[in-house]
């Protein structure tokens, strides 16, 4: 599965403002209105009700966070690089600042589970977390994400 198939450069984004993960979930909600057409109240409530079931911070400055969402015909993501890490709850406890969101159609299944899988691998990679903290271009940062030789099969 291909980054780019649903991660749209306009979902791209470098933020400097963002001090709490409610605060992060409200800036993700926002960017997927604008960029996919989702409704950013349900975004924000589906990304915090998931994240009651768990802290989707992975480790290494991190976090995955994402929700299904009942009206959305295909996957899309978002992805923040923020000049200042927040406090996610990770598992190593480091603070995050690399956020990669997925939404998911409700009724995904295994196509959602592929899409995280895809999505874990690419951040996994020590070299692309570095060539990410080191560019603030939006469009550098998607060229990195969506760079299929960095991705490595699992």
């Amino acid at each position: 599965m291909d980054l780019s198939s649903f991660l749209s450069p306009s979902a791209v984004r470098v933020m400097a403002g963002t001090a709490s993960k409610k605060r992060l979930f409200q800036d993700l909600g926002d960017i997927a209105q604008a960029v996919y057409g989702l409704d950013g109240d349900t975004t924000f409530d589906a990304l915090q009700e998931r994240e009651t079931l768990g802290p989707t911070g992975v480790g290494n400055g991190v976090a995955l966070p994402h929700a299904r969402l009942d009206g959305l015909e295909k996957m899309a993501g978002v992805f923040i690089r923020l000049e200042r890490p927040v406090d996610f709850d990770s598992v190593d406890r480091v603070p995050v600042d690399l956020i990669f969101a997925l939404f998911a159609p409700k009724d995904a299944g295994v196509e959602h589970l592929k899409a995280l899988a895809t999505v874990s691998r690419t951040l996994r990679e020590e070299q692309t977390r570095i060539k990410l903290r080191q560019n603030s271009d939006p469009a550098a940062l998607h060229a990195v994400l969506t760079d299929l030789r960095s991705i490595q099969a699992a």
